[in-house]
């Protein structure tokens, strides 16, 4: 029996109950690795022959059994450290130093028993809605001459081509999101302070989040990323009717602890109030709530392809017919917090670019931080509109819906090509044709979620965007598990 391709919840529970090895679950997810990868360009780096030990050192654990991601292959997006390896974050300019200990997030994963067995590409400073870079053109496993999406698209496509069960991405302005909708998959942007966030954060906008194929494995990752065991209970009723409490962050409580291997101790979970209610959220399938169906929100001058429209208002009927009340929301986003939105992706750049030999930049990434400093300069780096939408305008504008129901992506994914040689102009117009539909939930820092639902007339698939207040994230995962049980998907590409 062949383990790859099958999820992360079934190779977890056979590795505890002694019905495969870690070091033979491990051992076939790279042979895939070896065998798929020179079509997609997934990763940038393959940790063989250290994957292999570090899922030794899994399978003499003492806790074997106890471990929720035991022998559990994962990838890691190419921004954040792993112990031993050097963040490249898709550039040529960036230090090859090896980082000296784990991000958190890579820290807790594999305190849960997964293994890394790879790092994944991103476009340069992980600054496009695209995956090319000096290291690779990453391709979509679903149709290789289209992107994966970004910038988290190298995770995505390991994902989508069955080479691990699991990844781990980023999301700044939908950099999760994006890619999932493009490869069919699943993600979660969590909301602030769910996970301990990525050291470029992107003025608090960017999170660390999963990739998956099913929402059991999505709702497990993003548990063990927060420390907070509970999310993975993802059939969960929340208070409804709009409820945002604040649910625990995964600070405090008298949570277990895992052995990191190197002596200490990392907070798993904690046994705190969760959804506002002591002891965590009752089991139960979501019901009764308000989903708000919105099918191109986008501010004035933005398109949606009427196909990603019919698939919202499809992935809505369905919510409906699962008890839901469902009601229209036609209001567009309002101008300003597109152009405010363009503006903090030019600052973030700006930003990002700080300390880099300018030399070995590429063409797109200077372009970015050039229009970022003139913006600057002139006092229109959008700080000022991204705090009026994120301190009331996302909550006025959201309404008394309990989640929203949006596309993912505005148009088909558009070819994987060296889009980082172009320069400002091309590089703005195709990301934010194709991609303007997620941004906004990062300005406010609401939890959202992209599932696919549907295909297009391209062949490729359709993601739909499900959002939530903050306190949201058990809430979505509900609806998305409801919406997987009634539209399953094919989890994934049929590589030949």
């Amino acid at each position: 029996m062949s383990w790859v391709g099958r999820s992360a919840a079934e190779i977890a529970e056979a590795v505890r109950r002694g019905e495969v090895t870690a070091p033979s679950v491990v051992e076939e997810h790279l042979q895939a690795i070896a065998e798929r990868d020179g079509r997609i360009g997934a990763f940038r780096r393959v940790r063989a022959e250290r994957a292999l030990a570090e899922a030794r050192a899994v399978q003499e654990r003492e806790d074997l059994a106890e471990l929720p991601l035991a022998g559990v292959p994962v990838a890691i997006k190419d921004n954040i450290a792993i112990r031993g390896e050097a963040a490249r974050n898709g550039s040529a300019a960036t230090s090859s130093a090896a980082a000296a200990e784990d991000h958190p997030v890579v820290a807790r994963l594999r305190a849960a028993g997964a293994v890394v067995v790879g790092i994944t590409n991103v476009p340069e400073l992980s600054l496009a809605g695209f995956c090319d870079s000096v290291y690779a053109v990453t391709r979509n496993p679903w149709d290789p001459k289209r992107t994966p999406g970004g910038s988290s698209g190298g995770s995505a496509a390991a994902v989508a081509a069955g080479m691990v069960p699991l990844a781990h991405g980023t999301d700044g302005l939908g950099s999760l999101r994006i890619p999932a909708a493009c490869c069919g998959i699943v993600t979660i942007k969590p909301g602030r302070k769910v996970i301990p966030p990525p050291e470029q954060d992107w003025y608090g906008m960017s999170e660390n989040g999963p990739l998956a194929t099913t929402v059991t494995d999505l709702a497990l990752a993003l548990a063990v990323m927060a420390g907070d065991m509970s999310l993975a209970r993802s059939g969960v009723s929340l208070a409804p009717s709009g409820a945002s409490s604040p649910r625990s962050s995964g600070e405090g409580g008298t949570g277990s602890l895992w052995t990191d291997g190197e002596g200490g101790t990392v907070p798993l979970w904690t046994d705190g109030d969760i959804g506002g209610r002591p002891g965590g959220p009752v089991p139960a399938e979501p019901s009764g709530l308000r989903i708000a169906m919105a099918r191109s929100p986008l501010p004035p001058g933005f398109t949606v392809d009427p196909e990603f429209q019919r698939a919202v208002v499809e992935a809505a009927h369905t919510l409906g017919s699962a008890g839901h009340t469902v009601v229209e929301h036609e209001a567009r986003l309002p101008s300003w917090l597109g152009r405010a939105t363009i503006a903090t992706w030019f600052a973030c750049a700006l930003r990002d670019v700080r300390g880099l030999d300018p030399r070995r930049l590429e063409r797109r990434t200077r372009s970015l931080a050039r229009a970022g400093r003139l913006l600057a300069r002139i006092g229109m780096d959008g700080s000022a509109p991204r705090e009026r939408w994120r301190a009331r305008g996302a909550d006025q504008w959201f309404g008394d819906a309990d989640v929203l129901v949006t596309p993912t992506l505005a148009a088909a994914p558009p070819l994987a090509e060296r889009w980082g040689r172009r320069g400002l102009l091309e590089n703005t117009r195709v990301n934010v044709t194709y991609a303007p539909a997620t941004s906004s939930w990062n300005m406010a820092g609401w939890p959202a979620v992209s599932i696919p639902y549907g295909w297009h007339s391209t062949g490729m698939p359709i993601g739909v965007q499900l959002v939530a207040p903050p306190g949201g994230e058990s809430l979505l995962l509900g609806l998305a598990l409801q919406l997987e049980a009634a539209h399953p998907w094919l989890r994934h590409a049929p590589l030949t």
